[in-house]
């Protein structure tokens, strides 16, 4: 990192205020070169003229130094603020580039913030879902994470671990003691209370993934049974052709709606029946894929045909929610309900006339983890609840070890796997593969 490096951090497009930032060895001596300034006060705004390579006048705006280690990224950084027109913002860069800095990869800035301890990963990752961010909710939540939130849940689970594994090494090494260590109880309590915090950190996680990137839910049914309306209700416009004609879906449609500012990735699917025709067993088989992506399944059964589809309901993957809907309750002279059930839950309600929605809908937010008190919830990624699973694995199969075997080497490996995982999240463990993956991701400027 001994080069220095530079990008636009406002949006492409015109502008009232461009900004281009600096970050490195020669950001200082850059900037002074290019206003012909004599010095610059730290965290001062300073009006300054830009000028070409021939003394000419680019631009005039503000230029803001933040020496190192007290900035962003750990490094001298400079921002010129500038007019926010696309060709100024280019002659500008290109002046700068001319100076000796290097234009910037994607994320690179918050990747020096990271490798200069200025932050972990969850809260550069925190900064990228910031910007994402569709609703007032995901906003918080990844405040949250910035803030460190997250991050303190993680390395106290991380410490509580290391002390653990002293404890359990310690009794490896001291075996011919009279005192039975592994068999005293100690260890067992500490594991299953570690246990259960981690337990309770995966469903804020999973909580705050789905605030991030969106609940996916595959509307699944025989051809007529109500999808299309179902999508065009909770999309609240004509998503999708609604016809009397079986068969009327032929492709995967999908929308995005929010629900009490929790987005939802609505899949309207081919209806599942036995079919010679070559598009509709097309559309069958990529309604089967959909379903292995599912965070919840929501079958459409037409009431008057229940029975029907009890071959249906067992085709359906086992591990994923459903939600099953008994649709057209108004030609039977039903009323909306809702009841759960061994298979899952079952609502029912019409879409045409819209009755008993509202029931869905709190099932919805129910099975997302929704809760108005969001105080809590962190913005969160499917690694971090991945790498919070592999804790969870390796920590109850320690707690196995140790109630079967009492085989101490084999529960601090399961231990010492269980810390290695979560150190992945924050950082402390992580690859140069996973860390190039997070940070591409990110703007050209930050």
């Amino acid at each position: 990192m001994t080069d220095t490096i530079t990008a636009i951090a406002t949006a492409s497009g015109k502008g009232g205020v461009g900004i281009i930032r600096l970050s490195g060895k020669k950001a200082k001596s850059i900037a002074l070169s290019l206003t012909q300034n004599k010095i610059f006060k730290p965290r001062f705004a300073h009006f300054s003229t830009f000028y070409d390579d021939e003394n000419q006048i680019l631009d005039s705006g503000i230029c803001l130094y933040f020496p190192a280690p007290a900035s962003y990224t750990g490094e001298d950084v400079i921002e010129l603020q500038a007019h926010g027109g696309t060709v100024v913002l280019d002659m500008l860069l290109r002046r700068v580039l001319s100076l000796g800095a290097r234009l910037a990869n994607a994320g690179e800035f918050t990747e020096r913030a990271f490798l200069n301890n200025k932050l972990d990963l969850t809260q550069a990752e925190a900064i990228a879902d910031l910007i994402e961010s569709s609703t007032e909710q995901s906003v918080r939540s990844a405040q949250k994470s910035m803030q460190g939130v997250f991050s303190e849940q993680i390395n106290t689970l991380v410490d509580e671990l290391t002390e653990l594994r002293i404890y359990v090494e310690a009794a490896i090494d001291f075996v011919d003691e009279e005192i039975d260590f592994l068999g005293d109880g100690v260890v067992e309590t500490k594991i299953m209370t570690l246990a259960e915090k981690i337990q309770r950190i995966q469903k804020t996680a999973e909580q705050g993934r789905l605030l991030r990137d969106g609940m996916m839910v595959v509307l699944v049914g025989k051809p007529n049974a109500g999808k299309s309306s179902l999508l065009n209700a909770l999309a609240g416009h004509e998503a999708a052709i609604v016809t009397d004609i079986a068969g009327t879906t032929r492709d995967v449609l999908r929308e995005q709606i929010q629900l009490e500012g929790i987005p939802l990735h609505i899949i309207d699917t081919a209806g599942l029946r036995e079919s010679n025709n070559v598009i509709e067993q097309e559309g069958i088989r990529r309604t089967r894929e959909e379903l292995k992506k599912a965070d919840c399944i929501i079958l459409l059964v037409d009431i008057r045909e229940e029975k029907a589809d009890a071959e249906l309901l067992k085709s359906l993957p086992s591990d994923i929610p459903l939600i099953t809907l008994y649709n057209k309750i108004d030609l039977m002279g039903l009323s909306p309900e809702i009841k759960e059930t061994a298979k899952g839950c079952e609502i029912y309600l019409s879409l045409k006339p819209e009755i008993g929605l509202v029931l869905l809908k709190n099932k919805l937010k129910q099975t997302m983890g929704y809760s108005e008190n969001s105080d809590t919830v962190f913005i969160a990624r499917r690694r971090h609840v991945e790498a919070l699973n592999r804790a969870n694995e390796f920590v109850n199969t320690a707690l196995e070890q140790l109630q079967t075997t009492m085989a101490g080497e084999l529960i601090a490996e399961d231990l010492r796997q269980a810390q290695n995982s979560l150190a992945e999240i924050t950082g402390t463990v992580s690859s140069d593969d996973l860390l190039g993956k997070i940070f591409s991701s990110f703007c050209i400027g930050k």
